[in-house]
């Protein structure tokens, strides 16, 4: 489930990604009586086995059990804000448009991932060059989109609106071109060619995390022409808990 709000005197209206049908919204009926049995299960970030009817104007939930709840997730302040995060990212890039069994699995996978892990952040990271590749925004990493030489072992430039790396040639001067350092680049590079298991061999030092976040949020905010809610809270949260326990990961 991505997330709900109050509909009418009790009921709740879901926002859902389900494995057979995509985005779609239904109408949990009475899911906000302090007795009803649907409440519990239908949490923010829980994958659900769900029983839904087709009503007159929307889904209507009639069963519901809980199948993975993600507690550690929900009870942890930064992976709840890079669970919202990964969240509102897929929110923001999908439509009610139907079946899409590899975003599916792709959320699936990464909400676990944070309910598990210590690093947080490479599983975000992770999440974020995949779901380009499954929304068709893969940028080019490998060439200069503009004169498509290949990339060299040195510091380049980054171009949202030409969806790639310019050489520094190119992208000196470039409108809108962000410098990209050659660390922060080759561990995109291993994102985009790696399975997870395989990824997580290249370690992602806090400085490079940093630049990543940087350059990720910079393309994702040109592809939707517009700002994210969830990266402040979750440098907030960060913050904090940095603040009181400086060893805390993420």
């Amino acid at each position: 489930m991505l997330k709900h709000s109050d509909w009418g005197e009790a009921d709740r209206m879901l926002g859902l990604f389900t494995r057979e049908l995509g985005k779609v919204r239904a109408i949990a009926k009475g899911a906000r009586k302090p007795r009803s049995r649907k409440a519990g299960h239908l949490e923010p970030f829980t994958r659900v086995s769900l029983l839904l009817a087709r009503g007159r104007d929307t889904l209507i939930v009639t069963q519901a059990e809980a199948v993975e709840q993600h507690l550690a997730l929900r009870e942890d302040l930064v992976r709840v804000g890079y669970a919202a995060y990964v969240v509102e990212l897929l929110d923001r890039f999908t439509y009610e448009e139907g079946e899409n069994s590899a975003l599916y699995r792709l959320l699936s996978e990464t909400l676990k991932r944070l309910d598990n892990e210590i690093d947080m952040a490479f599983a975000v990271r992770y999440y974020e060059i995949r779901l380009l590749d499954l929304m068709g925004f893969r940028p080019q990493l490998q060439q200069c989109v503009r004169c498509g030489t290949q990339i060299q072992a040195e510091d380049q430039f980054f171009s949202a609106e030409q969806g790639g790396v310019l050489c520094p040639l190119c992208g000196l001067g470039v409108p809108g071109s962000r410098s990209v350092s050659v660390w922060a680049l080759r561990v995109l590079r291993h994102l985009q060619r790696s399975s997870y298991t395989g990824a997580r061999r290249l370690p992602l030092s806090p400085t490079v995390d940093r630049e990543l976040e940087s350059l990720m949020q910079h393309y994702l905010t040109y592809l939707l022409e517009r700002g994210l809610n969830t990266p402040a809270f979750l440098r907030r949260v960060r913050t904090t808990a940095n603040n009181s326990d400086p060893e805390q990961a993420g």
